[in-house]
């Protein structure tokens, strides 16, 4: 399956976003990747998000603050991110396991400076934020009415490589 990168955003401005609130616990004995889909963010208590809202279902970028994914080193939260076509995250900074699952799934967990992440929430007050992703050129377009932003991003050539691979099954099916 050929994924998008980029797409209308949603904002969780919170830091420490964990894995439990991401898919909780007790959904990961689900023997499909796909019977996972009406559990995304399930648990997540932030004013003014409804998980089961249309601004989720409509998303394709999910934008959020420093330490997004800690909790539980589980491939279920990258998973349930994937089964409902969110395949770029955009924050301050990620949990390890988390940020490295995404890209062996072939997702894009991209960082940036609070200063940036700052401007991307600013540009809310426009309108919807869609988010263009140039992976190659390594920078995101994000646009909101009349207004236009461009933030520069780096990513390591091997992770780029499982992400144009399309993850690390295929990156590895590929060359072994």
């Amino acid at each position: 399956m050929q994924k998008k990168f980029g797409g209308s955003a949603i904002f969780l401005d919170r830091s420490d976003i964990n894995t439990d609130e991401i898919i909780p616990a007790k959904y990961l004995t689900e023997v499909t990747k796909e019977a996972l889909t009406p559990y995304i963010l399930e648990d997540l208590t932030l004013t003014g998000f409804d998980p089961k809202g249309d601004a989720l279902k409509n998303a394709g970028v999910v934008i959020s603050r420093e330490n997004f994914g800690c909790g539980s080193s589980r491939e279920h939260a990258p998973w349930v991110f994937e089964v409902n076509d969110v395949h770029t995250i955009i924050a301050e900074s990620y949990a390890r396991i988390f940020r490295q699952n995404m890209f062996n799934c072939g997702m894009l967990a991209i960082e940036l400076p609070k200063e940036d992440i700052d401007q991307l929430i600013a540009l809310q007050q426009n309108g919807k934020v869609e988010i263009a992703v140039d992976l190659e050129g390594q920078q995101i377009i994000a646009t909101a009415g009349c207004e236009e932003k461009s933030f520069s991003f780096a990513v390591s050539p091997f992770d780029k490589a499982l992400v144009n691979a399309g993850g690390w099954v295929e990156f590895a099916d590929a060359r072994y």
